[in-house]
């Protein structure tokens, strides 16, 4: 039996990075795979190809996690397609760093809105099925900047900050029906939004990490793997951090 059998898994900002990941582990445990991507429909088409080699049903849906229109569309038109949503990972974000006093208020308000709002609003729309079906697992990706801050990225770690004391309301609200929600907060990890951690002078940033070495965007999916499982039946409101040791 596959960990995740024929639940119904919900993913944003899955076509790249540790959407990516993720939803490739989750379909290689036997769940279902709705997805969304914000802008390139060839990387989303050629995703959909590869979860469903895993014999199970994937979906890619183009749609901006910040909206709360369109997060409602897109709830209401995964639960048409596939029935349910069982589990939902919330990883839709960006950055756009930059000290504070050369930060726009254009450049905060879309870095809040597509790492922070989004969470508001897809959290709210799963929550409905969910709740009738009184189980359901959420996981929010946060950040290690959101738990130990960073010069040039205030808006980014307010924005991942925000997303854990969101997660910690939300697993209390609606514990009682069976409903886990909770973060995951990678260190470094190989994606486009690291690539500035690679040739010379990497070094440098290795020394601040314990294990020594930059993160895999596989061992942030495996982390979310647990927490979308029945391993962690027993786990909500709690903050998962994989970052080689970074936050000790």
């Amino acid at each position: 039996m596959k960990l995740l059998e024929n639940k119904v898994a919900l993913i944003t900002g899955a076509s790249r990075g540790i959407g990516e990941a993720i939803a490739i582990k989750f379909a290689e445990n036997g769940a279902n795979i709705a997805f969304t991507y914000l802008s390139s429909e060839e990387r989303a088409r050629a995703l959909e190809e590869k979860l469903n080699a895993f014999g199970i049903k994937a979906k890619g849906y183009k749609s901006d996690a910040g909206d709360y229109k369109a997060s409602e569309q897109l709830a209401a038109d995964v639960i048409k397609e596939f029935g349910t949503i069982d589990i939902c990972v919330n990883n839709a974000g960006i950055s756009k760093d930059n000290l504070l006093l050369r930060l726009t208020p254009e450049q905060w308000d879309d870095v809040i809105q597509a790492n922070l709002k989004s969470v508001y609003n897809l959290t709210r729309q799963v929550i409905k099925p969910m709740m009738k079906a009184r189980a359901g697992s959420i996981i929010n990706m946060s950040s290690i900047v959101g738990i130990k801050g960073n010069a040039g990225q205030s808006s980014y770690a307010a924005s991942k900050a925000g997303i854990i004391g969101f997660t910690k309301s939300i697993a209390q609200e609606i514990g009682s029906r069976n409903i886990r929600c909770n973060v995951i907060a990678p260190g470094f990890i190989e994606t486009d939004m690291t690539h500035y951690l690679k040739g010379e002078g990497a070094e440098k940033w290795f020394e601040k990490i314990p294990l020594g070495r930059i993160g895999k965007p596989e061992e942030v999916a495996n982390t979310a793997l647990f927490l979308a499982c029945d391993m962690s039946s027993y786990v909500t409101g709690q903050v998962l951090s994989v970052c080689g040791g970074m936050t000790m």
